[in-house]
């Protein structure tokens, strides 16, 4: 059965962010270690890609490391920094081909020296492409975001740049990461666990939730479009009544 061609492509969602879960319990079941399951779940990674791309989606977030996943043990960030690497020179033909543009968010300059390099290198080779934007929260801690968005304005409400009485929700939202991007539509997370992890917490306010026991290296694109055609069966009523949308 083609799911695909049961979306709606007129009612897509603007935004998709994934919270990419699992690796970790998917290599256990095969009494493998933890990296071998962060491997295979770059496979699913350009099985989403691929799969917004085709359907239109216009922006894709994946939560690939939080602050707080600094705390795992040594090894397992090491091989997860060095996968980050190889996975983004190896997908920069990928990027190119499919007029995919790159964006990262999050604390960037907690990164390895290398793994910035080849992020900045990626982010400006894809900079002028516009089918999709695929962006990459890394070193990503949603509280931390909001904390660091705080200061800023503090900041430029101290030096009369800003009003206190001028601030909104507009004023916050272009001091945040994801300010070049729309809020989230759809949220996904995998493995079967049902909390949000400190993602996206502002820009999630209406999105859709969507979880699925799926681990993440099993990730296929008729799990992301099982996802689209429940996001398209619901009513998203943004506070109002059903019948003030009809």
């Amino acid at each position: 059965m083609n799911l695909k061609q049961e979306i709606a492509l007129d009612k897509l969602p603007k935004h998709v962010a994934i919270i990419m879960d699992g690796n970790g319990r998917w290599a256990k079941q095969r009494g493998m270690l933890r990296a071998f399951g962060h491997e295979n779940g770059t496979k699913a990674v350009r099985q989403a890609v691929e799969a917004c791309a085709e359907l239109g989606i216009e922006n894709l977030t994946l939560y690939a490391f939080s602050t707080e996943n600094w705390n795992r043990p040594k090894l397992e960030v090491q091989t997860l920094m060095k996968l980050l690497v190889a996975s983004l020179k190896k997908e920069i033909k990928t990027l190119k081909e499919n007029d995919i543009k790159l964006c990262a968010i999050g604390n960037l300059t907690t990164l390895p020296k290398k793994v910035l390099s080849e992020l900045e290198d990626v982010i400006d080779t894809t900079k002028h492409h516009n089918r999709m934007t695929l962006t990459l929260a890394l070193s990503y801690g949603s509280r931390e975001e909001l904390l660091n968005t705080v200061k800023e304005i503090s900041i430029k409400v101290k030096n009369n740049i800003i009003s206190p009485g001028n601030i909104d929700e507009s004023i916050i939202n272009e001091h945040l990461y994801t300010h070049n991007l729309p809020d989230v539509d759809l949220l996904i997370r995998t493995s079967g666990e049902q909390r949000i992890s400190n993602f996206l917490l502002w820009q999630i306010a209406y999105a859709e939730l969507y979880f699925t026991s799926i681990l993440w290296p099993d990730f296929k694109k008729q799990h992301l479009h099982e996802a689209i055609i429940e996001y398209q069966k619901r009513e998203r009523r943004f506070g109002k009544t059903s019948e003030q949308l009809s």
